[in-house]
Order: C-alpha cells, then structure tokens, then sequence
C-alpha cells in the first residue's frame, strides 16, 4: 500500500508574518496527523523572506510538540551547510524529545542562493564525495561505532530515520550506495524522476537501516470543490514558482484569477515544466491525479505538498488529497 507524507516550507503569506506562519504550521501537522499522514516534513531554505523554516530542527520541535504519533523531520538539511556531528546533535537531541518519531532527509543543495550560501558555509566545498562522506560521518555518530573517535551527545545511539533527498540521478546513486530510502523532489523539479528511481531500485545495497529499496516522491495537489475554484487557489503557488525563477522572490502572494492565461509564453512554458507532477481540481481529477502518479512510479510513498495562500483552504485541499490515497489503499 502507498503511504502519504507531507511537505510544508511553512509559507508566509504576503500580510502574514512569521509568527502566524509558524502557528500554521502547527496546526497544519496536527491536521495531516487526523488525515492518516505518515510524517510531516519542513525543509531547509534560507534568506528567502516567503519561508519560515530556515532553522529547521527549531521548527521541527515545534511540530513535534504539537503533535502525538505523526512522524516529523526534515525534508531536508542540506547537509554542506552544517557539520555533521552538529546534525547529530541536534536530530538526537529531536529523537530524545520525541523517540521513535524523527527523520532526517539529507540534501546537497545549498537552500539558498551564492551569497546566502557563502555567508552560512564561510568556505564552499566543491568535492563531490564531499556529501557522501558527510553523511557517512554523520552514520557513525548515529550508530555510535567509534570511527569518529567523537561520541555526539546527545545523538549516540539515536533512533532517527536518515533518508537521501535528490532532484538529479546524483542523490539516487548515493542512496543506492549506503542503502538508505531516497525522496525524489519531483514537486519542483520532475526532469529525472523517472531514471533517478530506476538507478536506484536497480544499485540498491541493503543497509542496517534498510533491506530492500524505499522510494518516495513529491507531488503537488491543489484540490477544491470545482477546477475553477482549484486553479485559483493554485495560482499562489505559480507566482512563487514565477517570482524564484526570475530573480524575485517574495512572500506567497493571493490567488489571482486567470493568472496562468495572462503570462507571457516563457513564464507559461516555466510554470508548465516544474509543474508536471501535479493535479489540480476537484476531488474525483485529484483522486486520478494521483493515482496516475502511483502508477506511473510505484512509488512506496507519496510525498504531498499544497502550497496554498490561505490557510482553511489548504487544510480542505489536503483533505481531498488523504481522501484520494485512502482510496488508492483499499484499492490495493
């Protein structure tokens, strides 16, 4: 059966703040916990003024206190951006708050742009075993093997669920390689999507996290009672997406009538690529959406993210979204 997640990058919303941000994302959890979601996951972004999760483990005990049994984590760390006996520091200190309940997806990407990235990093590593060696570093704090000859504390010993994150056939090929679960970031960037999963169901290495492949990928679901209403709410997020790829970024803006139909050919063909993985609409369109997206997959999991302006209506969207995978599930 195919479980369903979420991915929250804890918008805020042009007249919101980041205190109320934070407050729904709260209650965002909370609702994907009464839906049957398996984890909520927020991710690492920085200098960016239209997301709130920039201090991720922060965010993530905020989460986790505010919710009972769903699992919480990041989607992801970029791991360059830290060292990994802080991660482990920090994710162990999560597993000791909330046991048995933390993730840590890992990426390599910097969450930011040039000059963010420079101010958080100080140096940029161009290695490209940079990152696998980083998150087999990060392994051995976790397991507590001594290779480090470094005891993280808290993290020893710590229960957390480490996973690859990737939008490119480069993170799949390391998951294969240490035999962890991959997430494929299809939501924004579906080019690979295909390959990626193949490469890794195909290297795969058992792992004492993991015996058999496990693969997840991000999908967008923007649903309402008509298309109409559907295409409307979904025009926050094409905005952003618009605004990030030339150069503005900015706080999610309201939904605007008719927005797709009044872009020029190059904006339109942008907002057509990164949104390939996607349904919008009413429940029964959502409902195919997806199930087309399993399909196609096979994915074990379905990583779902709605980025919706206002705030009920997200929560009715994902909804729609629960609905359409508890279907799927009977079915199987």
């Amino acid at each position: 059966m195919t479980a369903y997640s979420l991915l929250d990058l804890v918008p805020v919303v042009e007249g919101g703040s980041v205190p109320q941000a934070l407050a729904n994302a709260a209650d965002l959890a909370r609702h994907a916990e009464s839906l049957g979601f398996n984890r909520y996951w927020v991710a690492e972004h920085h200098g960016m003024a239209g997301i709130a999760s920039a201090a991720t483990a922060v965010v993530i005990a905020h989460v986790g206190a505010a919710t009972n049994t769903i699992r919480v984590g990041a989607g992801g760390i970029m791991l360059p951006n830290h060292a990994p006996l802080q991660i482990a520091e920090q994710f162990g200190t999560l597993d000791a708050l909330f046991p048995g309940r933390i993730d840590l997806g890992l990426g390599r990407a910097p969450g930011s742009d040039q000059r963010v990235a420079q101010a958080i990093r100080r140096t940029l590593d161009s290695d490209p075993n940079a990152f696998p060696n980083d998150v087999v570093e990060l392994q051995s704090y976790f397991a507590d093997d001594g290779r480090t000859g470094i005891v993280a504390t808290p993290g020893a010993g710590a229960n957390v669920d480490l996973w690859i994150l990737g939008s490119s056939t480069f993170g799949a090929q390391v998951a294969a390689i240490v035999g962890l679960p991959y997430a494929f970031a299809s939501h924004f960037a579906p080019d690979a999507l295909d390959q990626a999963l193949a490469i890794y169901r195909r290297d795969f290495r058992p792992s004492a996290q993991l015996d058999k492949p496990y693969a997840m990928a991000g999908f967008n679901v923007f649903a309402a009672d008509t298309d109409a209403e559907a295409e409307f709410l979904a025009s926050s997020q094409q905005q952003a997406f618009v605004a990030l790829r030339t150069g503005n970024p900015g706080k999610m803006k309201p939904p605007v009538e008719g927005y797709r139909d009044s872009l020029p050919p190059q904006h339109a063909a942008i907002l057509d690529h990164v949104l390939q993985c996607s349904a919008v609409g009413a429940p029964a369109k959502v409902a195919a959406g997806i199930a087309a997206f399993v399909e196609r997959t096979g994915v074990d999991e379905v990583m779902l993210t709605s980025s919706v302006f206002d705030h009920e209506a997200r929560k009715k969207s994902l909804t729609v979204a629960a609905g359409a995978m508890q279907e799927l599930r009977v079915a199987a």
